[in-house]
């Protein structure tokens, strides 16, 4: 008897050593480990509550600081924002062209983001590289993309420095996007990346609100439906949108896009982008849209139409007014039902940190990430973590910054934020 069971137990160690049965079994026991761990502690159910008496005092050294400003007879232009080496540069130039009331790109693969874990970044970025005849696979992107490979987010910024270093190709993301630019720059021949949000059974067993990319190459005006390449969904080579449905999911990340070419077509990009070419003059329409959205929508979409504005003047370095745009947003949150909130927005969208950080809302940013990371089964999450961290050594917290550092680069080696704080810190990683 203790002779089978030894061997029941040895058979079991040596079908665990085969990684496909290791991965089945440890993603059976994570499944339940996380259902348990929701259950007992709903993050839904958390709400983040700013400080308002330090909201106050900010707003008050504001606005006395801009009362007190001697007002001048001209302001100088505006600075023109310097771009990375290698970056594309802007030439905007409105395209004339009527555009077709269909247009479907050809030969677009499709990359599905299964077997894996939080694959839909590369998954996308794969498959339109690829396009663009690179032969860069769906695991040479991962990697590059998220070294931990339990990462759960890639941001935007990360896929276009992952394009504009790694490869021969030219990438770049904007704000503020519309179903017109999805439209001219696929009749164009240029597939886009889109972030969304969307509502999917994750591992808690739950439908709930999260991130997701998906690649747009297709549009028919009669029908208002785009064609998009979704990595997730079954039938996601041939996956359609219609143009409502694609707006309301988009909303929810700023209209956020990315667009990647072979550098010999820049300029053809650029006339495509218009007004978008320009960094500065994209978040300035993407503010403009959250702003007007603000008056035209209520609950969920309203909390996303304030987000979004705030996040629009972090990136024109409205700080205070970001703040103060957040601040409303989390009002609108509290106030949804706890099924309605979209809990992980802190994971894809980091915006709220630079506003109440550069407006010395420290004890916010700290609350915010303490928040988020632990309504995380898992807080693989490397810029809540350094923001928290930068927070803490604001407040003197020196060796909570640098335990906090060192978490973001155990889930993102390399980050480079992070290492140059514990650079200037004078720690080593």
């Amino acid at each position: 008897m203790i002779l089978a069971g030894a061997a029941v137990i040895l058979l079991a160690c040596l079908l665990l050593a085969l990684p496909p049965i290791r991965e089945r079994v440890m993603w059976r026991f994570d499944q339940l480990r996380i259902r348990v761990q929701y259950a007992l502690f709903p993050p839904e159910e958390a709400v983040f509550v700013p400080d308002q008496q330090v909201a106050a005092a900010v707003q008050a050294t504001i606005t006395q600081i801009a009362i007190s400003t001697p007002t001048v007879t001209a302001a100088p232009s505006p600075t023109a924002v310097s771009l990375p080496t290698g970056a594309p540069t802007a030439t905007p130039t409105i395209q004339p062209t009527p555009l077709p009331d269909a247009f479907t790109i050809p030969s677009v693969p499709y990359v599905d983001q299964h077997y894996g874990f939080n694959n839909c970044a590369p998954a996308n970025l794969t498959l339109v590289l690829n396009f663009w005849g690179s032969p860069a696979t769906r695991e040479s992107v991962a990697e590059s993309l998220k070294p931990f490979a339990k990462d759960k987010n890639v941001m935007p910024y990360e896929m276009t420095d992952m394009v504009n270093a790694e490869t021969d190709l030219r990438a770049l993301n904007r704000n503020g996007g519309s179903l017109d630019l999805l439209r001219r720059m696929v009749a164009g021949g240029f597939p886009v990346i889109v972030e969304s949000g969307v509502y999917l059974r994750d591992l808690s067993g739950k439908v709930s609100w999260m991130g997701h990319y998906q690649t747009v190459y297709g549009y028919d005006d009669a029908q208002r439906q785009f064609q998009v390449k979704d990595t997730y969904e079954q039938n996601g080579s041939r996956f359609i949108m219609t143009y409502d449905d694609l707006l309301r999911s988009w909303r929810s990340f700023n209209y956020a896009f990315i667009v990647v070419y072979p550098p010999a077509r820049e300029a053809e990009v650029m006339a495509l982008l218009g007004p978008y070419a320009d960094e500065v003059s994209a978040n300035q329409i993407a503010a403009q849209t959250a702003s007007d959205e603000i008056y035209q929508l209520q609950g969920q979409e309203q909390f996303f139409a304030w987000y979004n504005r705030g996040s629009s003047l972090v990136w024109l370095q409205d700080y205070a007014g970001a703040a103060q745009a957040y601040d409303e947003a989390f009002k609108v949150y509290a106030a949804l039902p706890a099924e309605s909130r979209p809990w992980r927005v802190t994971w894809y969208q980091t915006g709220p940190y630079f506003a109440y950080f550069y407006t010395g809302r420290y004890s916010d940013v700290i609350s915010l990430a303490d928040q988020t990371l632990n309504s995380a089964s898992e807080p693989y999450l490397e810029e809540n973590f350094y923001w928290r961290a930068r927070a803490k050594i604001a407040l003197g917290d020196t060796a909570g910054a640098v335990e906090d550092l060192r978490k973001s680069l155990e889930y993102h080696p390399g980050f480079d934020p992070a290492l140059a704080l514990l650079n200037e810190l004078g720690v080593t990683p």
